[in-house]
C-alpha cells in the first residue's frame, strides 16, 4: 500500500496533536521501512542552499536525513506515538556514516521510535535511521526531539551549556529572512515555525527561525573533511536561530559550534573518525 502524501501525514499529526497527552509510556508505533534513492535533481539544490561544494559521486553526510524524513514524520505522526507533533523540538542528532551514500545508491531506509524518557522541560523521544545498500548500514542516526510540559520529575536535569569558551572564530554568515522557506522547499520540512513571523508567532517565536538540520547541514559544509570520510558526529541544539540573523561559525581541531552576536550558543557539535578506520 503507498505511503499518503508527506501534507496529509503533517495534516494527520497536527489534528491529533491536541489530543494527545505527553508522557513517558511505551509508544507502539511500528518501525517504517522505505527505499529512496538519491536523484541528483534534488542533492544539487540541497548542496546549494545548505553551502556544501560538488563531491563527486556522492552525497553530503545530513542529506540521508532529508530521504529518510518522510518515514521520520509518519512515526511521529502516528495515533501510536504518544507525543504532539506540534511543537515537537529537535535537540540533538548523533550521525554515524560508515561510507558516504553515492548518488547510485538504492538506500533501504528504516525508522523507528528507539524510546521514551523524562526531560526536566517534559518528555524526550529518541528516533534512530538506519540506511541500507545491500544489506549492509553504510549510515545511521539518532536524533531526539522535547515536547514540553509541566512535569514534576526531576530527570534530566538541566546541563551547564553555553559556558564553554566559544572556539575561534572562522566565518560570519548572514541569514536572509527567506531561508526556512528556501531549506523546506529542498528537504520537505515545511513546519509553520520555518516559514514565516505569522506562522511562527502561534508557537511563540516572534519570528521564523532556522530549521535545526540546516545549521548543522551548513557547519558541516564549512567544516569540509567530514563528507565522505567515516566519522562520527554528534550535535546539540542549544538556541533557535531568529531569521533573518547574522551567526558566526567557530571550529578548532574536531569542534565545532554556532554562536550569535552575544556569544549565545545556537549548535555545539563535533566531528569523530570513526575507531579502526
Amino acid at each position: 500500500m503507498p505511503w499518503p502524501p508527506l501534507p496529509l501525514t503533517l495534516l494527520k499529526g497536527a489534528l491529533l496533536s491536541p489530543f494527545k497527552r505527553p508522557g513517558t509510556g511505551r509508544s507502539d508505533a511500528p518501525g517504517l521501512r522505505a527505499r529512496a534513492r538519491a536523484a541528483p535533481g534534488r542533492v544539487e539544490p540541497y548542496r546549494r542552499v545548505c553551502g556544501f561544494a560538488p563531491t563527486g559521486d556522492t552525497v553530503p553526510l545530513p542529506y540521508p536525513h532529508v530521504l529518510a524524513f518522510p518515514l521520520t514524520t509518519r512515526l511521529l505522526a502516528a495515533r501510536a506515538f504518544p507525543l504532539p507533533l506540534l511543537g515537537l523540538v529537535h535537540t540533538s542528532i548523533e550521525v554515524v556514516q560508515h561510507r558516504a551514500p553515492r548518488l547510485t545508491d538504492e538506500l533501504d531506509l528504516t525508522a523507528y521510535v528507539a524510546g521514551l524518557a523524562p526531560h526536566h522541560r517534559g518528555t524526550q523521544a529518541t528516533l534512530a535511521v538506519a540506511a541500507a545498500v545491500g544489506g549492509a548500514v553504510v549510515w545511521e542516526s539518532r536524533s531526539t526531539y522535547l515536547a514540553r510540559h509541566r512535569t514534576g520529575t526531576t530527570a534530566a536535569p538541566r546541563r551547564s551549556r553555553g559556558d564553554e569558551p566559544p572556539l575561534p572564530a572562522r566565518a560570519e554568515w548572514r541569514l536572509a529572512a527567506d531561508l526556512g522557506r528556501r531549506y523546506a522547499a529542498v528537504s520537505g520540512d515545511r513546519n509553520p515555525i520555518h516559514l514565516h513571523p505569522l506562522t511562527a508567532r502561534p508557537f511563540g517565536f516572534p519570528r521564523a527561525i532556522a530549521h535545526g538540520m540546516w545549521t548543522f547541514a551548513r557547519c558541516l559544509a564549512e567544516y569540509g573533511p567530514a563528507g565522505t570520510e567515516p566519522v562520527r558526529v554528534t550535535a546539540e541544539f542549544r538556541a533557535p536561530v531568529p531569521l533573518p540573523s547574522t551567526v558566526t561559525y567557530g571550529c578548532q581541531g574536531q569542534d565545532f559550534e554556532l554562536r550569535d552576536s552575544t556569544g549565545r550558543p545556537h549548535l555545539r557539535g563535533r566531528v569523530e573518525p570513526l575507531a579502526g578506520r
